[in-house]
């Protein structure tokens, strides 16, 4: 099956490349598109989910597995729900129906802290692009290793276009509810999330994985939001048994 690795938000696609070097395979099943303006892809004027997913659609081979990370796990959700004959199977680490919390929802961070994050990059990118890096390590055992890999891929801002785009991407993740639709999402899921997790709390994923049709949690002991990093092999192994898992 060809495996597409959607990163998540301010990264690029060179988070990904030593799990799909764990991983193996045959290179040409491997895809790591960027996100919308993220590093070499365009820029999409609109800033919504559903614009997102139509960018990225037409690269997605058919019968893909879809490895998602945080705001690429979103897009994953929902391309397998809009786009069901391209997807086989997904596979999200650090992955939510829905970011900030609200009255019904209380496994999101507070809507203030989402505003003035939203409002700060706007200020300040750099700084607030540090901010997020920190808070990707917390409660994560391998923090400094941690953080200097993702610094290693951050999207750099170029000519304009990166800025805007990833103040796109949080408006994104500020917006997006999934909970109505998970039902509809019939593909096999496994689920894999560090239990220190201080951006997509595990009650988040607990409830992702008992409302979806065909869900399996692995949740990863001292590990924070970006277990593709700092648990690289332990998230390889929970991917491979879910590439070797019966579909039934």
């Amino acid at each position: 099956m060809p495996l597409v690795f959607l990163h998540g938000w301010a990264m690029t696609p060179a988070i990904w490349q030593p799990m799909a070097g764990a991983l193996g395979g045959d290179a040409s099943d491997i895809h790591i598109p960027a996100l919308p303006g993220h590093g070499v892809a365009t820029a999409n004027p609109r800033n919504s989910l559903a614009a997102w997913v139509e960018a990225l659609a037409p690269a997605l081979p058919r019968d893909a597995v879809l490895v998602g990370w945080s705001l690429g796990a979103l897009l994953a959700l929902e391309l397998a729900r809009v786009r069901p004959r391209q997807v086989a199977r997904l596979a999200l680490i650090g992955s939510t129906p829905r970011f900030v919390a609200s009255a019904d929802w209380p496994h999101g961070l507070d809507e203030k802290t989402v505003s003035d994050f939203i409002e700060g990059y706007a200020r300040d990118p750099a700084a607030t692009l540090r901010r997020f890096l920190i808070l990707q390590t917390l409660g994560d055992d391998a923090r400094d290793h941690l953080f200097r890999r993702l610094s290693e891929a951050v999207c750099a801002p170029r000519d304009g276009q990166t800025p805007k785009a990833l103040a796109d991407g949080l408006h994104i993740l500020a917006a997006t509810d999934l909970r109505a639709n998970l039902a509809a999402i019939e593909q096999p899921v496994c689920l894999i999330h560090g239990d220190g997790d201080a951006l997509m709390p595990p009650a988040a994923v607990r409830w992702l994985a008992d409302t979806l049709p065909r869900a399996r949690l692995r949740m990863l002991e001292n590990r924070g939001h970006a277990p593709l990093v700092s648990a690289r092999d332990e998230c390889a192994a929970a991917i491979r048994a879910h590439l070797r898992a019966e579909l039934d």
